[in-house]
């Protein structure tokens, strides 16, 4: 057999490679990798040449947005987190909290709440009570004492209107002349009939333009204007009712033109306060509706057939039908009129001389544009005699 040689001729790759591998790394494995010393880079030497010439344009290491840094925030514990203390031995547990995705129970069903009248109702029946019966009491006992009682809630009512006129709108309208030749031409309207009134009222407001020139010139034109129409809103409309008394009988007529009037009232209020759902004029006087206003026509229609069948001399219960329509419809009007100055004004009421009522002008506000209604269809109906 040939001999074979043991180590493999030289010139081989692989033998060039297994050399160099057994060279080049250690020749046992106990022997730890020589480590080569350390040598510092080697800083380049400036070179003016090769520097960049600044740009304004390219964001510089300290242009770079920082991090806003946010406030710190304390955990908020959640209710499970919350360490409970353990139950005493022998007590009874407690009952654990309910774990936030866990169904809560379903609030009570709360007891429906009370609609409220909106006033002290009874202070308010208790004044009602007590003008009643001073105007009854002078209404049959002599006519002219009821002629001074028209005569001084003309006075107080003026009063309150030109107080609320100043104090919220700065309009002096006069006091004097107004309440004078207001009184006045209640008398002359009792004594001299429609003709009296009406040169009364004209006399009134001659005054009232030349007691205001007493006053500098500066808001002359809203202070008469002013006045002008408190002659004609309060003394003036309240002339109506001496009128009605001129008869023969006119205790019977006031009285009608009373009991109708408060009976509309009373109905609007009572309906409309228990069955009220829609409203009449929201934006003028929230709190009437026209379930009200129904109230206020069926009460004063039935109120107004009695008092024509039975207290009017020569009256029909159809006349009496026509004129409580006519009534509810006046009072309401003159309701929404006074409210409407009121929204003006900014007040709630004109005065707070009646408990439970307000003021003179809050009950006179339904009574003083019907009168001449209730004056009117009682001539048409029956005669002025």
């Amino acid at each position: 057999m040939p001999v074979v040689p043991e180590v493999p001729a030289p010139g081989g790759n692989q033998d060039d490679d297994r050399g160099a591998a057994r060279t080049s790394g250690p020749s046992f494995r106990d022997e730890p990798p020589q480590q080569q010393p350390y040598e510092p880079p080697r800083q380049q030497p400036y070179d003016p040449a090769r520097a960049q010439p600044y740009d304004p344009s390219r964001p510089q290491p300290y242009d770079m947005p920082q991090p806003h840094p946010q406030p710190y925030e304390a955990p908020q514990p959640r209710p499970y987190d919350t360490p409970r203390t353990p139950p005493a031995h022998g007590s009874a547990p407690q009952n654990p909290e309910p774990m936030p995705d866990a169904p809560q129970p379903a609030p009570a069903p709360q007891a429906p709440q009370k609609k409220s009248a909106g006033r002290d109702l009874g202070a308010a029946i208790g004044v009602g009570l007590g003008l009643g019966v001073v105007i009854i009491a002078s209404l049959f006992v002599v006519k002219a004492v009821f002629v001074g009682v028209i005569a001084v809630a003309v006075v107080v009512g003026l009063w309150e209107l030109t107080s609320r006129l100043q104090e919220r709108k700065d309009i002096k309208a006069p006091l004097v002349p107004l309440a004078v030749g207001g009184a006045a031409m209640v008398v002359a309207g009792y004594v001299r009939d429609a003709e009296g009134a009406w040169v009364a009222m004209a006399l009134t407001a001659l005054a009232v333009l030349v007691w205001r020139m007493t006053q500098p010139p500066e808001g002359y034109l809203k202070d008469v204007t002013a006045g002008v129409f408190a002659a004609f809103y309060v003394p003036f409309l309240a002339t109506f009712v001496a009128m009605m008394l001129t008869a023969s009988d006119g205790p019977f007529r006031v009285l009608t033109f009373l009991i109708l009037t408060v009976v509309s009232d009373t109905g609007a209020y009572a309906v409309g306060w228990r069955f009220g759902r829609h409203k009449l004029a929201p934006r003028i006087s929230p709190g009437k509706t026209r379930e009200g206003l129904a109230g206020a026509v069926a009460f004063a229609m039935v109120a107004g057939a009695l008092c024509m069948q039975f207290l009017i001399d020569d009256g029909a219960w159809w006349q009496g039908l026509v004129l409580g329509l006519a009534v509810a419809a006046s009072a309401t009007l003159g309701d929404l009129g006074e409210s409407m100055i009121k929204r003006d004004l900014g007040i709630k009421d004109m005065g707070t001389l009646l408990p439970g009522h307000g003021g003179i002008m809050d009950r006179l506000d339904s009574l003083l544009p019907t009168a001449p209604v209730v004056w009117l269809l009682m001539v048409l109906f029956v005669g002025s005699a």
